[in-house]
């Protein structure tokens, strides 16, 4: 792994901790404008100082987000359909000399295992790989499942080791049960995605099991944005995952107003 890359990587994972607070904000490419991100730009402006890294489009970054803020990008650069159609057919949106133009830290794209169109997006991210590799690009896979398979260990293990062999440098996938087994077969940084909104201590608790059990971070979005306090959860999750607070410390720091 080259300067440039190392680099890169050390903005998005905290190189003191080898952690990362990721603050997923990409949303809209698919779902429109979700509840929480109707006005991005709202939504995104108090939480960026708590923020190693947002996981963002293009579009949001030009948009919304301040060119003056110390925050990291990684670049969301798949899409295609819509909720409305099927999620799998996606495709490599963005180039990577966008990517650059906005001085991402790294990029990221979807992989869909056991779902339709689950070929074409691994060769995807094989393309992807080849290119960013030649500007030190970092890049993370996001790991789907087939809706029949289950967000179990085995298959998201399958998921991650894949993303792993064709060359992601880390990887966003879900927490499980026996989710340790999953960080034991992929040699690369792994970041738990915060899924759908559940109640705050049971996102605290998944966060702080997540971290125990070998996660390098989190790349959470409606778990915090759709909080009844934002600024106060993801002080919280980053209580635990920079610092190791505990359940009870973290939903402490949520709780104040």
């Amino acid at each position: 792994m080259d300067f440039g890359m190392k680099n890169r990587l050390s903005h998005i994972i905290n190189p003191k901790t080898g952690k990362t607070v990721m603050l997923a904000v990409d949303h809209g490419y698919f779902q429109g404008p979700t509840t929480g991100l109707k006005d991005l730009r709202k939504t995104v402006t108090p939480l960026i100082p708590h923020t190693d890294c947002l996981f963002i489009t293009r579009g949001m970054v030009r948009n919304c987000i301040d060119p003056g803020s110390d925050v990291a990008i990684c670049l969301r650069v798949s899409g295609g359909p819509s909720i409305l159609g099927e999620l799998s057919n996606e495709d490599i949106t963005t180039s990577m000399e966008e990517a650059i133009r906005l001085n991402a830290s790294g990029v990221g794209m979807s992989i869909f295992v056991g779902a339709k169109n689950e070929d074409r997006t691994i060769t995807n991210l094989g393309r992807l790989v080849n290119e960013a590799e030649r500007y030190g690009m970092p890049v993370l896979a996001v790991t789907a499942v087939g809706k029949e398979m289950g967000r179990e260990a085995r298959y998201l293990a399958l998921a991650c080791r894949m993303a792993a062999e064709i060359g992601a440098h880390f990887v966003k996938t879900y927490y499980c049960e026996d989710f340790y087994k999953v960080v034991e077969g992929c040699p690369i940084p792994i970041v738990m995605a915060g899924g759908k909104k559940i109640p705050e201590r049971d996102a605290l608790q998944m966060t702080e099991n997540a971290i125990k059990e070998g996660a390098s971070g989190v790349d959470m979005g409606r778990n915090i944005f759709q909080s009844d306090n934002p600024v106060g959860m993801i002080k919280a999750i980053r209580a635990i995952v920079h610092k190791g607070a505990s359940v009870d410390e973290a939903f402490e720091i949520y709780s104040k107003k």
